[in-house]
């Protein structure tokens, strides 16, 4: 089983891009974030086209995700973190699919830190990793899935230097990902690639992509009963040099079974 995980960066603008991406490359899962659609606005008829069954969660110009099944439908189980009832920024999503509960989330960027930004950031890890405690007590065939705007080390991020005061990679947001893998969670990507510098994000300025100049910032997290199940992980770096493309290469992982 392959599932990966794209910030598309515009799901209309890119679709062209996701369509190629899902014909060539045929992800059993995708998570999806930063749609930047209305609800009304989802392409859903194109990526039933392309075999997919999808939900999603749309916020007009910003934000936004959905999960993707390719010859389903994955099965609605919430589509916000508990915690912050008042919070109407769409950032997560999580579904019963292929026998998995996966959470797509899109996590604040954070900047500029520090300031407001970057305390909703931290707000929302917090609710992130309580949550995911919740599913590592019960011993749930867990995934969390998508943009964690985080680079948890050094090996993660082209010139770190550069970075020291960013809020993708200030130290109480490396922290906050650290503590969620203790739960014990497993950074797949990095679990197959210990020692790589592997990016999944080159920014558009700066010819950020001919430069190599990345970031690590896509992840995907196994809860204790899916890792042993972990064979490959990778980047699909190729479709950031497509034609329009995201910002960001679609990561991915495949599971026996």
């Amino acid at each position: 089983m392959k599932i990966a995980t794209f910030n598309i960066n515009g799901i209309n603008g890119r679709l062209p891009v996701l369509l190629r991406w899902l014909e060539e490359s045929r992800p059993d899962v995708v998570c999806l974030q930063e749609l930047k659609a209305p609800d009304e606005r989802f392409p859903l008829q194109a990526l039933e086209q392309a075999g997919y069954g999808a939900i999603w969660k749309g916020q007009k110009s910003w934000n936004g995700v959905a999960i993707l099944a390719r010859g389903g439908q994955p099965v609605e189980i919430r589509r916000a973190l508990p915690g912050e009832p008042e919070d109407i920024q769409s950032r997560y999503l999580e579904a019963a699919v292929h026998g998995l509960l996966v959470g797509c989330l899109y996590l604040p960027n954070g900047n500029p830190a520090p300031g407001p930004k970057f305390d909703y950031k931290l707000r929302w890890f917090e609710r992130l990793t309580a949550h995911a405690q919740g599913l590592i007590d019960q011993q749930v065939p867990a995934l969390l899935v998508g943009d964690f705007n985080v680079m948890p080390t050094d090996l993660d991020v082209y010139k770190p230097e550069r970075w020291l005061d960013d809020a993708l990679f200030r130290p109480e947001v490396r922290e906050a990902y650290a503590r969620l893998l203790a739960q014990g969670w497993t950074d797949a990507l990095r679990r197959v690639n210990p020692d790589e510098r592997i990016y999944t994000f080159w920014d558009y300025f700066r010819n950020a992509w001919g430069r190599n100049a990345g970031l690590r910032i896509d992840h995907l997290l196994l809860s204790p009963p899916v890792a042993p199940r972990l064979k490959a992980a990778g980047v699909d770096t190729y479709a950031r040099g497509w034609d329009k493309p995201s910002d960001h290469a679609p990561t991915w992982i495949e599971l026996d079974g």
